[in-house]
This record gives C-alpha cells, sequence and structure tokens, in this order.
C-alpha cells in the first residue's frame, strides 16, 4: 500500500480510512473478528492501473458474549494501483445481508 493508501467503504456499516498506518493498525482487530476469514474471487477485470474484484467473503463473525454469526457477503473491490502498490481501495458489500444474517443468529439465540 502507499503511503496515503485510501480505504473506502461504501456500505454505512463500513468505516473508511486513510493512511497505511491506520490500515495496517486498524488491521488486526478485524482479522481478530473473523475467524476462519477467506476470500473467494468471482471475477477479476485489469485495465491499466486499475481492477475490480468481485468477491464472496466467507468468516465466522465473533462478538463478545453473542453467539458467533456465519457469514456470506458478496460485494466488489475497486483498486487504483500506483508505482506497483495499492494507492485506493472501494469496497462494495450490502450491510444488510450482514444484519439479516447477524439478526437470524440472535432470533435462534436462547
Amino acid at each position: 500500500m502507499t503511503e496515503d493508501f485510501v480505504n473506502e467503504h461504501t456500505s454505512a456499516r463500513g468505516s473508511s480510512l486513510t493512511g497505511r498506518a491506520a490500515y495496517r493498525e486498524r488491521l488486526p482487530g478485524f482479522l481478530t473478528g473473523f475467524s476462519g476469514l477467506r476470500y473467494d474471487v468471482e471475477e477479476l477485470l485489469v485495465d491499466g492501473d486499475r481492477a475490480a474484484l468481485a468477491y464472496r467473503m466467507t468468516a465466522l463473525m465473533q462478538r463478545d458474549g453473542a453467539p458467533a454469526v456465519p457469514l456470506d457477503v458478496r460485494g466488489v473491490f475497486r483498486f487504483h494501483v500506483r508505482d506497483g502498490l495499492v494507492a485506493a481501495r472501494a469496497d462494495y458489500w450490502d450491510g444488510e445481508v450482514v444484519a439479516a444474517q447477524i439478526a437470524a443468529v440472535d432470533a435462534a439465540a436462547p
């Protein structure tokens, strides 16, 4: 990533940030919260210094004091590369799909 890397989440449930240091600081917490995290590539399109990647993310979302939630979310990343490093990533995913999966687990909990 470039020093001025921009990580944009288009979902209202996501949280954008700017800077490689800020991204690296937040990444361990994200990874801890999603055991078995897996991204499967559904399609990859590349045009020069830009790319779009359709993905399916699966994981078991860990929550303090609440049942873990199996997630299955489809989305798209848009990347912009500068000097061989990712300068920007926009992540498009449907936060309502995630909310529905969380609600289903919570409704089934005793």
